[in-house]
This record gives structure tokens, sequence and C-alpha cells, in this order.
């Protein structure tokens, strides 16, 4: 049994860690607070808003980067009443699962999408010469 809790315990420390992802944070708050024309290098727009979804070249040889980000929420809210007894008598003699209610709930739900659409110019130095972004919510 020693033996066996060894090499589950080894197990545990040997495996791989796996990478946890980070919340979107490419937010009109953030594009605000991050982004510095002349100031902002590539690798701080990457470490802060990740890869983009897609890279080009302008006219001028400038690097673009867009980034597009959707994400749906949903909200439930629930009102009313209700009254209930549930639960049991304790120790050795434990009842589970006794129960006993009623009562009149409403619940109303909504789901909505946002977007957020960031394009990224970039100077031949790797310093933000531009940006605009745009956030929609339908």
């Amino acid at each position: 049994m020693t033996r066996v809790l060894v090499a589950l315990a080894l197990a545990a420390l040997c495996a791989p860690v796996a990478a946890q992802e980070s919340p979107n944070t490419l937010t009109h708050g953030m594009v605000q607070m991050t982004l510095h024309v002349g100031q902002t290098t590539r690798a701080e727009v990457l470490e802060t808003f990740g890869g983009p979804n897609v890279t080009t070249l302008d006219g001028d040889g400038r690097e673009v980067w867009m980034y597009d980000r959707f994400a749906t929420v949903s909200a439930t809210k629930d009102s009313g009443f209700r009254i209930g007894i549930l639960g049991g008598v304790g120790g050795d003699n434990a009842i589970g699962g006794a129960g006993l209610g009623f009562g009149k709930s409403k619940s109303k739900s909504s789901t909505s999408t946002r977007s957020m659409t960031l394009i990224l110019k970039f100077g031949p130095d790797g310093r933000l010469v531009d940006f605009k972004s745009r956030s929609s919510s339908f």
C-alpha cells in the first residue's frame, strides 16, 4: 500500500502542469490603459493581449495586427418565493433526502453577445504608431 501511495505521489509531482488560460483581457478599458502611441512595443502587446487574429502590412509597409474577440454573456434572474423543509435527523439513524416544499417562482434569462475589434499599426522600430478599437454589444 505504501509503494502505491509513493508511486502516485511521484507521478503527481512529475506530471506536466497544464497551462491555465488567462481571462480575456481585450476590453476597451485595457486598450486605453495599455496602449500608448510611440511607447508600447509589439512584445508588450503580445504579453497583454496574446497573439493577433490577423497580421499584414499596410500600403506604407507598416506591420498591422488585428484582434477580433467575441463573448456571449448569459444572465438569469429568479424571483418569487419558496417554502420548504429539507434535511433529516443526524447521528446513526440519519435520514437523507427527505423534504417537503411548495412555492411559486419566475425565472428570466437573457443572452447578449459582445465583440471587440482592435487594429494596431507598428513602425519599423516595433513601437505602436496608431491604433483603433471598437466594441459593441448586441
